[in-house]
This record gives structure tokens, C-alpha cells and sequence, in this order.
């Protein structure tokens, strides 16, 4: 996709979960545990910590990809407690943005992960055209993310609800 001169790949996906948008959060910006949480991430190494809330969290994270390891850092951009957190991660000519949502309707919490990918250069714009044959498990492995944070928070509240 084309913004005036921006070339972009976005990818986005969303799940429902039954709990609290507070669940929600707590599960989803425990960024330093998130390899127990999340499946596709094997290792978090946390670089930078601010004095209070997320923005300016900045970590290493590994996952596989293609069955190979890959590390990339991010760090928190901007973040509203029990709503949202932007991030940021640049590698290989492109800059990554990711936006994890909580929405409420009805009773309804929904998790919504939008990523984008920005090739920064001549190069990394040639590099997007096979990327493109790759959205479809970019969007599977974002989906499998949020039903890993979609499992964790369920879980926790159904031992909450289990009689004692």
C-alpha cells in the first residue's frame, strides 16, 4: 500500500476475550514476562525501564522466524493505561510500528493488534514486494499473539471464578 510517497505493509488482527479490559492490560504490557505469555517469543531482555509507566520501555525480544532466531529491540512510543501502547523497532532498512487496543463494547473486550511496516530506502522498498507474499502468516503469527494474551487472561479469571 501507497501513502503519498509512504510505502507500507500493515497488517492487522483482532480477538474477543472474556474479561476485564484491566486483565486485558495487565496481561498484555507484561512486557518482561512475555515470553511465558506469548508462544512465538522465546526471550525478553529488558534494556531501559522508566521511572513509572511504559513509554520508554525499551527491550530484546527473540522469536523464531523461518526457524531461525531473530532479536529485534522495541521500545514503547505511547501508551494509555488499560487502552493502548504504541511500539517501535527498526531492522534490515525498515521501521516496524505496532499497535495493541482494548476496546469495550456491550460487555465485549476486544484486543486489536495493528503492525506496519515501513521500508526506509531504495533497498528495503524492494525488499516489501516478496514481503507481501508473507502477510498472510505475518497475520497468523499476530493473531496466534492474541489468543496466547486471549488464553492467559481467561485462564486467570476462570480459576478466579472457580468456587473455593
Amino acid at each position: 500500500m501507497t501513502t503519498g510517497l509512504r510505502i507500507q505493509m500493515p497488517v492487522e488482527a483482532l480477538v474477543t476475550i472474556d474479561g476485564t479490559a484491566a486483565a486485558v492490560w495487565a496481561a498484555m504490557s507484561n512486557i518482561e514476562n512475555a515470553a511465558e505469555i506469548i508462544s512465538g517469543v522465546k526471550k525478553i531482555e529488558v534494556v531501559e525501564k522508566p521511572a513509572s509507566g511504559l513509554v520508554g520501555l525499551k527491550w530484546r525480544e527473540t522469536r523464531m522466524l523461518f526457524d531461525e532466531p531473530a532479536t529485534v529491540e522495541k521500545w514503547i512510543t505511547d501508551a494509555v493505561e488499560d487502552e493502548f501502547y504504541k511500539t517501535r523497532a527498526e531492522s534490515h532498512g525498515f521501521v516496524f510500528l505496532a499497535t495493541l487496543r482494548i476496546s469495550e463494547r456491550g460487555g465485549v473486550v476486544t484486543l486489536h493488534s495493528a503492525h506496519e511496516s515501513i521500508p526506509q530506502g531504495f533497498v528495503a522498498r524492494l525488499k516489501l514486494i516478496p514481503m507481501a507474499f508473507f502477510k498472510g502468516v505475518m497475520k497468523k503469527a499476530l493473531l496466534q499473539d492474541l489468543n496466547d494474551i486471549k488464553s492467559a487472561v481467561e485462564s486467570a479469571g476462570a480459576g478466579a471464578r472457580r468456587p473455593a
